[in-house]
């Protein structure tokens, strides 16, 4: 069974072009090469898509590294914990 956690992860590493396992909450923009801003418009793209939420541009700004971005999947009730 995929988890939404797991989900995460495969879509970060795709769009961001990383092994999943090398995916962390501090994963961000200062230490990850692929994380640009085109990646960053794509990625949010990705994330509405596949876990079916519409991010508020206020949201997409608070972003700056996985952790935000689970914290902002969790207030929209995407359930994160395996």
């Amino acid at each position: 069974m995929t988890t939404n956690n797991h989900k995460l992860l495969n879509l970060l590493s795709k769009v961001l072009d990383v092994a999943p396992d090398s995916i962390s909450d501090a994963t961000s923009p200062e230490n990850t090469d692929a994380w640009d801003s085109y990646n960053a418009l794509v990625l949010v793209s990705e994330l509405e898509s596949e876990f079916n939420v519409s991010f508020g541009m206020d949201e997409v700004y608070a972003v700056k590294c996985v952790g935000d971005i689970k914290l902002a999947l969790e207030r929209h009730g995407i359930n994160l914990i395996e």
